[in-house]
């Protein structure tokens, strides 16, 4: 039994670590789900949730603080669309302050809503099936991302806007901006989030958590062994 188990974790780590290419990849996949079966210990299980759940303490830690979103180029929010096309004219009229200010303000919003994620995620973290872990394994390399988006992604949503609403009242040109876009959307010159400067925030928010948490996820993949949790050494880096 300890030489198939050991076995099943060589095949789990060659699938995590292999290039996801044609046949090879479907063949990884089938060997990896096949590994899964056999690995019925609870170091396995272990240490795949432990290496989920780092991925999004990092991410929660790099993003849910001052300047998170503004000091990571990958994640900055920029202004919507409607508002960078009348930016030169606000600053003309003496209001690029206002609309510095605007963009500071959007990327603090979605700070202070992505410092309430991690319970949330954690939540679908624990009500992960054998079918969801057979997934992420026979997955992409941000197949467990992918999985916190379907599975978390709506109560992120329902959670974020609300915070960031807060935080958008207080900005001069945000009530600006909804009576702009909704008349810019009349005329086809805008759609979906960008209609409101709240839905607009929220969507950018996840999205940029789920871009980091999927730069996590592929660090753990490209490297088990250099991990500080043993757990995730153990089983994603057993030879």
């Amino acid at each position: 039994m300890k030489g198939r188990r050991v076995l099943a974790l060589g095949c789990l780590v060659c699938f995590l670590v292999a290039p996801d290419t044609g046949a090879a990849a479907s063949a990884a996949a089938a060997t990896a789900a096949g590994a899964l079966d056999l690995l019925s210990s609870k170091d396995a299980s272990a240490g795949l949730k432990a290496a989920l759940s780092q991925s999004v303490n990092r991410a929660v830690q790099q993003l849910g603080v001052a300047d998170g979103f503004l000091s990571n180029p990958k994640v900055t929010i920029p202004l919507p669309s409607a508002f960078r096309d009348i930016e030169p004219a606000l600053r003309l009229l003496g209001h690029g302050g206002d609309a510095d200010d605007l963009k500071a303000s959007l990327n603090h919003a979605a700070e202070a809503a992505v410092s309430e994620a991690a319970p949330i995620l954690k939540k679908s973290l624990r009500n992960m099936t054998l079918a969801d872990a057979k997934g992420i394994l026979g997955g992409g390399e941000d197949s467990a991302t992918q999985f916190f988006r379907r599975s978390a992604g709506d109560e992120l949503r329902s959670r974020f806007r609300p915070i960031v609403a807060r935080a958008t009242a207080q900005v001069k040109l945000a009530g600006l901006y909804d009576r702009f876009a909704g008349q810019a959307a009349q005329y086809g010159l805008l759609g979906g989030s960008e209609t409101n400067m709240n839905d607009y925030v929220t969507d950018k928010a996840l999205d940029g958590l789920f871009i980091v948490m999927a730069d996590e996820e592929r660090a753990i993949r490209k490297d088990p062994l250099g991990q500080a949790s043993a757990i995730i050494r153990k089983v994603f880096g057993a030879q």
